[in-house]
């Protein structure tokens, strides 16, 4: 708890302050009216406002952060139809809900796409700046009776990709095989001056980590040539690294894509899902790891958090985005009523699941450690 807790604090406001940043932004370029812009919730304990009549708290309750425009009845952006029926005539046209549905699209987008930013510009300084060990991506023992040795897989094979990802060391092909238990995977592998593929369903085995956390990884049965290259630190160029960024946040979006998908198809392992007690505790624990780390950690989560905000769900920017996007098809809004409605239903959904993750995070974890 003494890491947990600042070191998630500090995680979630970075990343909730640069999403509604960049809401705060592509407003004010759209010439929208902001009354508030917020870290956190509930009752103010700092504040100030500025020229523009935008008020900047901090709220008590450190666990999120929205943007209120003029003429929002709450900080979803529910519209206050008193509000702007009376509203002064040289505020109207900077009222929110009357810019172009185009313009409100854009509001909407930038606070997810200001999270991938974050992400990207993390990464790509990490890379730059510290680089990366590797190790010779050449396979060493290939197990008996294992599923890398029933697809195909030699020793002295070297992988060049999986699943389309190039592997440029073999901490890489551990992380592509780890990250697809019972999913197939598509290998790409050098033997004999010849490229060939070959596809291994991994098995599905769970790990405990240092910490105490169990996972659910993939294997194939196969270990590392130890007579390869020792680790060996690699330090790409700026034009390199950016590649290499976009790779990496590929391998993010694609992998936590398969993770959900799992659950359609019964192979989801719902222990593995976890809410903001889990992520506060594993930010403690890898704030324990140091600075880098935490900063891989607070990249990923942001990353996470900008795709999770563009689900079709209303309360959150992909449902909004959703509306946008009926209205710019019918040529008009959906009904307030229908609105309304879901919200509610978006509510619902977002209180349910977070019922149940705190719920996985709390008695369930316990229960299984003590299990």
């Amino acid at each position: 708890m003494v890491f947990a807790l600042p070191a998630f604090l500090v995680v979630l406001s970075v990343i909730v302050f640069v999403h509604e940043m960049g809401h705060y932004l592509v407003a004010r370029w759209n010439g929208v009216a902001i009354q508030t812009f917020s870290l956190g919730f509930g009752k103010e304990i700092w504040g100030r406002t500025d020229r523009h009549g935008t008020r900047w708290r901090l709220s008590m309750i450190p666990l999120g952060g929205y943007v209120r425009f003029v003429g929002d009845m709450n900080p979803a952006s529910v519209p206050d139809d008193a509000v702007i029926a009376n509203a002064d005539p040289e505020l109207r046209p900077r009222l929110f809900v009357n810019k172009s549905v185009w313009q409100r699209m854009q509001v909407v987008l930038a606070g997810p796409v200001a999270n991938v930013i974050l992400t990207f510009f993390v990464l790509y300084a990490l890379l730059l700046g510290y680089g990366r060990y590797t190790i010779t991506p050449v396979i060493g023992e290939v197990l008996p009776g294992s599923v890398a040795a029933a697809a195909g897989l030699e020793g002295g094979d070297r992988v060049l990709s999986v699943d389309g990802f190039e592997v440029h060391g073999f901490e890489d092909f551990q992380r592509l095989v780890a990250t697809s238990p019972e999913r197939p995977v598509t290998i790409v592998v050098e033997r004999s001056n010849s490229a060939r593929t070959i596809v291994v369903v991994p098995e599905a085995s769970s790990i405990e980590d240092r910490f105490g956390n169990v996972h659910r990884i993939g294997r194939i049965g196969v270990t590392r040539d130890v007579g390869a290259e020792d680790i060996t630190l690699y330090r790409p160029g700026p034009v390199e690294a950016v590649g290499m960024t976009f790779e990496e946040m590929r391998f993010i979006v694609d992998r936590t894509a398969a993770f959900l998908g799992d659950f359609f198809v019964g192979r989801g392992d719902v222990e593995q899902l976890g809410g903001p007690v889990r992520v506060a505790r594993v930010s403690g624990e890898v704030a324990t790891l140091g600075i880098v780390p935490l900063l891989n950690f607070m990249a990923l989560l942001s990353l996470n958090i900008g795709l999770f905000n563009l689900l079709p769900i209303p309360m959150l920017d992909g449902g909004h985005l959703a509306y946008y996007v009926a209205e710019a098809v019918r040529g008009r809004p959906l009904s307030q009523r229908v609105q309304e409605i879901g919200f509610r239903f978006g509510l619902a959904l977002i209180f349910t699941l977070m019922a149940f993750t705190l719920v996985n995070d709390t008695i369930l974890d316990v229960l299984r450690r003590l299990s």
